[in-house]
C-alpha cells in the first residue's frame, strides 16, 4: 500500500507547509480513495490494491482534463488553471508512462507471446499487455498500435 502511504505523508507535509492548493488536491484524492474502498467492501476487500488506485488516479486525471476543456470553452481560465494544477499533483503519483518506441516494442512482444496474427485476435494481445504493463501503459493509446501491427 505504498501509494496510500504517499498520499498521507504528502498531505501532512503540505498541511505543515500551509500549501492550500496541494492540501485541497490531496484531500480530493484521499476522498476518492475512501469512496473506492467503501465500494469494494461488499466484495470482501477492505482497501483496494495499488493497481486499482492507479486506475482511479488515471480516471481523475481524465475527468479533470475534460473539465479544463469545458472551462476553456466557457472562457473560465482561472478554473482551468486550478484543474491543471490538480492534474500535476495527481500525475505525480502515477508511474512513468511508456514512450512511443517502448509501446511499439511491448506490442511486438505481446503479439509474439499471444500468437495473434489477425486484428480479430486483438483481445489476446491486449490481455497480455494489461497483465505485464498495466501500470505504465495507457490502454487507450495502445489499442491503435496493436491494431496497426496486426494489420487492421
Amino acid at each position: 500500500m505504498a501509494l496510500r502511504d504517499d498520499f498521507t505523508t504528502q498531505l501532512k507535509t503540505a498541511m505543515l507547509a500551509k500549501d492550500a492548493a496541494l492540501v485541497l488536491s490531496l484531500r480530493s484524492i484521499t476522498a476518492k480513495l475512501k469512496d473506492f474502498d467503501i465500494a469494494a467492501r461488499p466484495k470482501g476487500i477492505d482497501k483496494i490494491p495499488d493497481d486499482d488506485i492507479i486506475a482511479m488516479l488515471r480516471g481523475m486525471v481524465k475527468s479533470r482534463r475534460e473539465s479544463v476543456e469545458m472551462y476553456r470553452q466557457g472562457k473560465r481560465e482561472e478554473l482551468a488553471a486550478k484543474e491543471e494544477a490538480e492534474i500535476v499533483v495527481i500525475e505525480s503519483f502515477l508511474p512513468q508512462q511508456m514512450d512511443g518506441a517502448a509501446m511499439e516494442a511491448a506490442v511486438r512482444a505481446a503479439i509474439a507471446e499471444s500468437g495473434a496474427t489477425a486484428p480479430k485476435e486483438m483481445g489476446k494481445v491486449m490481455t497480455v499487455l494489461k497483465a505485464k504493463y498495466a501500470a505504465s501503459l495507457d490502454m487507450g493509446k495502445i489499442g491503435p498500435i496493436v491494431k496497426a501491427q496486426l494489420g487492421g
